[in-house]
């Protein structure tokens, strides 16, 4: 009976020192660490790690790769919500998913660059946050083409440019 009693209160005396997280193990940053390969608890950031709230720094500059890019990109992680048009007309919505606004409504219209990408980053309303699924990069290409989409719907005949067709533009046979 004695024996049956000393186990338990052993560990019971056993479980009454501090365990509070404040005094766990820890590297300090300029400490050894045997853990790591290079020996330091210090680590060197990951290739294209960008600081919380940092808005990639600035964007890249927009080429014909960046648009096609955005348009992939914006195809896998918008359209479904936002259509292929960008008038918030997706195929989640169609379901039953609550419409996201069109990227034609005035006050997107007028929106800095630097709002998609934070919205994609941080979602907003009913909308998940992608920060952690999609590049700061393709973030970036993604609002450039809703970009070109905004302009495209604006756009008339008179902004296109020229065909390069070897001198004749009339479209008229000589």
């Amino acid at each position: 009976m004695r024996a049956a009693l000393v186990l338990p209160v052993a560990f019971a005396l056993a479980g009454c020192t501090d365990q509070s997280m404040t005094r766990q193990p820890h590297y300090g940053p300029n400490d050894p660490a045997p853990a790591f390969a290079n020996g330091s608890a210090a680590q060197p950031l990951p290739e294209g790690a960008v600081a919380q709230g940092d808005a990639s720094a600035k964007p890249p500059p927009v080429d014909m790769a960046l648009l096609k890019r955005g348009q992939e990109r914006f195809g896998i992680f918008c359209a479904p919500c936002h259509g292929y048009q960008g008038d918030g007309d997706g195929a989640v919505v169609r379901r039953g998913f609550p419409r996201p606004p069109s990227y034609y409504a005035p006050y997107l219209m007028q929106a800095s660059a630097d709002h998609f990408y934070d919205t994609i980053t941080n979602g907003f309303g009913v909308m998940y946050p992608y920060g952690s699924r999609v590049a700061p990069h393709d973030r970036w290409a993604i609002t450039a083409y809703i970009r070109a989409l905004q302009q495209s719907r604006s756009a008339s005949l008179a902004d296109a440019p020229e065909a390069e067709s070897g001198g004749a533009s009339s479209g008229a046979k000589p």
